[in-house]
């Protein structure tokens, strides 16, 4: 997609959706620079009509990462986004309408390169797989799928990316299973309409988790209702817990008990903020207990552990400082942005118990 690999043993990549209107172009063109920062490595967007696809060529070139053009029902748009320079078409292929005007959309994209994802959706299936499953199941979204896919390999067209989406999470996960047992074909992974934070991220963490975990996906998106950049950030934060990639900082913290003497929900906020800049993947621990501290988040890279009035900076465990308590946030950020920016001396000279 564009300069970026998908499939076979290329990285999961992470990806979003604008919530701007894409006849705004200055708007969507800021939205999708925020999502560049955040690590969003694909971006697509909705054309509604011929405006919005002939804004694409020039978001297309002010941004950095591949765009995909989010078509439906109109052939005509599918066209005019391909001959704006896009790199990818999310379509129906069964609602674009006439097999002359498929036909059309994919001898264009095959010209250009431009891979196609099937996008299946649970709730807009075709009246007569409803009818023949009685409602919207792992089996009807499948030969939904198979359908468009047969028309694109009828006219030798194989760069072909696969969705099947619900908001129903075991359904999705079926849907995917069951797919992948068939096919090869790379598939972009999500839970659709899953709502706000916080059911939006348990849904999409629980759904994309399952299926990454047993080595299905190839790309992801998590839909909520919410900044976009949220999206992404949940959709590294699942990568991160699956031990799948890494990006900036990891914060581990104690969830505070009674032995807790120190504020820590305003010591993570602070170190967060802090640190959200850093792209080098690190584990920071804000612990409460300059007791036991150091040893429960004895994984971490950088660490603090407060007690009253007092407390402790280590590193991958080790205690290496004591420091007021006032002085614990700013300690640790200091000896973090030194490494990070390869400052390295202070850090070499801690971590040796200097």
């Amino acid at each position: 997609m564009g300069n970026v690999p998908i499939g076979g043993n290329s990285p999961i990549v992470v990806q979003s959706m604008t919530k701007t209107d894409t006849r705004d172009i200055k708007k969507t063109v800021r939205q999708i620079k925020l999502l560049e920062k955040v690590g969003c490595e694909i971006i697509r967007v909705a054309v509604p009509d011929m405006e919005a696809a002939k804004a694409l060529g020039e978001i297309k070139k002010r941004i950095s990462i591949p765009l995909i053009a989010d078509i439906h029902f109109n052939y005509k748009l599918a066209l005019e986004a391909i001959n704006q320079g896009i790199d990818g078409l999310r379509i129906n292929p069964g609602n674009i309408g006439a097999k002359w005007k498929v036909k059309e959309v994919i001898t264009a994209a095959k010209d250009r390169k431009v891979p196609i994802r099937i996008g299946v959706n649970a709730g807009s299936l075709p009246k007569d797989l409803m009818e023949k499953y009685g409602h919207s199941t792992a089996e009807a979204m499948i030969e939904s799928a198979e359908r468009q896919i047969e028309i694109l390999e009828e006219n030798n067209f194989h760069d072909i990316k696969v969705s099947l989406k619900a908001s129903d999470v075991l359904k999705t996960v079926e849907a995917y299973r069951l797919f992948s047992q068939k096919y090869d074909y790379p598939l972009h992974v999500g839970i659709t309409e899953t709502g706000p934070p916080p059911e939006g991220v348990v849904k999409s963490s629980i759904g994309i988790g399952m299926l990454l975990s047993e080595g299905i996906g190839d790309t992801i998106r998590v839909s909520l209702t919410s900044s976009p950049i949220v999206e992404v950030q949940v959709a590294y934060e699942i990568l991160r817990a699956l031990g799948l990639r890494a990006l900036g900082i990891e914060i581990i913290s104690c969830p505070t008990c009674g032995r807790c003497e120190v504020n820590i929900k305003k010591m993570v906020k602070e170190v967060k903020t802090a640190l959200k800049d850093i792209k080098k993947h690190l584990k920071v621990a804000v612990m409460g207990c300059a007791v036991n501290g150091p040893g429960e988040a004895k994984e971490a890279d950088f660490g603090i552990a407060g007690g009253k009035g007092k407390g402790i900076l280590f590193i991958k465990g080790k205690i290496v400082k004591t420091v007021e308590e006032k002085d614990l946030v700013s300690s640790l950020i200091e000896v973090i942005k030194a490494h990070s920016t390869k400052k390295t001396d202070k850090y070499a000279t801690l971590s040796s118990g200097n």
